[in-house]
């Protein structure tokens, strides 16, 4: 990961509820107010927010700790058994991660795309945790449920997609030859956003380009199946009281602007910021207006105080 104003990562090695070793990188002080992590979302890793972290760093001017992880099967964390590529897994991940380098003090919320979902599961997973030490959370081109529902979600219930979760599932080893459905996703993709008279989403670009390179076309599938089944609603209400933000593209189609604006209806007070023409790739390609977004959330936890967390 690239250097923050000339600050390096402080690296560690967390180890997962049932062995996987995950990636996390830091920046600014251990002994800040606040820590937040950052999730990143599916076929991604934590570089994705190399952009962003530098713009909230020069911002933040070390008032907040950043902590970075790459999900298990994505970067430089391990791999593991297809079985356990779940948003549920993700979720104790989450939480080995902060038990592990932020055990105590206020914490922020960080996720995009899948990593908000991880975020959301952990609420339900961990409501006491949540409820005594998160003072706020962030939630970019997510959703709390029915993804398959709307827009190129709906890929997720297409057979070739559940034949090659299947496949890869039974045998791994006929992974190099699944590569196929990474054209099925991408060109369904372009043809969608063509027929809708839309440019392509860039993210459909670098999710193909990452899952060819770098992301396992074992860890690809593996998540689809908890994708497609995803339902988070009743996290929700852990949140309430707790301050939040909500950003979406208008231009989103892997996630629509739909299933931001139903996430922020059930969250009390939530600020829901839309940007126009954005689309699924937003931290990397509307940076200073999810910065803008991310800053004032840090405003208002300061504004409401941090001595009742943590």
């Amino acid at each position: 990961m690239s250097n923050t104003k000339g600050e390096h990562a402080r690296r560690a090695t967390v180890v997962a509820d049932d062995g996987v070793p995950i990636a996390v990188h830091e920046y600014g002080p251990a002994d800040a107010e606040v820590t937040a992590v950052f999730l990143h979302g599916h076929c991604m890793r934590s570089q994705a927010w190399s952009l962003l972290r530098e713009v909230l760093a020069s911002s933040w001017r070390g008032r907040v700790r950043m902590v970075f992880y790459d999900h298990r099967g994505h970067g430089d964390s391990g791999h593991a058994s297809s079985d356990t590529y779940t948003i549920d897994q993700l979720g104790r991940d989450l939480g080995a991660v902060i038990a592990t380098v932020a055990p105590t003090g206020p914490l922020l919320l960080v996720g995009h795309s899948m990593g908000g979902m991880a975020a959301l599961t952990y609420v339900r997973q961990q409501p006491e945790e949540v409820r005594s030490r998160l003072v706020g959370i962030a939630l970019i081109s997510t959703a709390a449920g029915g993804l398959a529902d709307a827009g190129l979600g709906r890929l997720l219930r297409s057979p070739v997609v559940g034949a090659v979760h299947v496949a890869v599932r039974r045998a791994p080893r006929v992974a190099a030859g699944s590569k196929r459905v990474t054209c099925f996703v991408s060109g369904a993709a372009m043809r969608v956003a063509r027929n809708r008279g839309r440019s392509v989403d860039p993210r459909i670009v670098v999710v193909a380009a990452a899952m060819a390179a770098e992301t396992s076309v074992v860890t690809m599938a593996g998540f689809l199946a908890s994708l497609a089944d995803f339902d988070e609603a009743e996290a929700t209400t852990v949140l309430a009281g707790i301050p939040a933000v909500v950003v979406c593209g208008t231009a989103d189609l892997l996630t629509p602007v739909a299933h931001s604006e139903s996430l922020a209806a059930r969250l009390p007070g939530a600020q829901l910021v839309r940007i126009a023409g954005a689309g699924h790739s937003i931290i990397m390609d509307r940076t200073s207006e999810v910065a803008a977004a991310l800053d004032g959330l840090v405003h208002r936890v300061a504004t409401i105080g941090l001595a009742s967390a943590g």
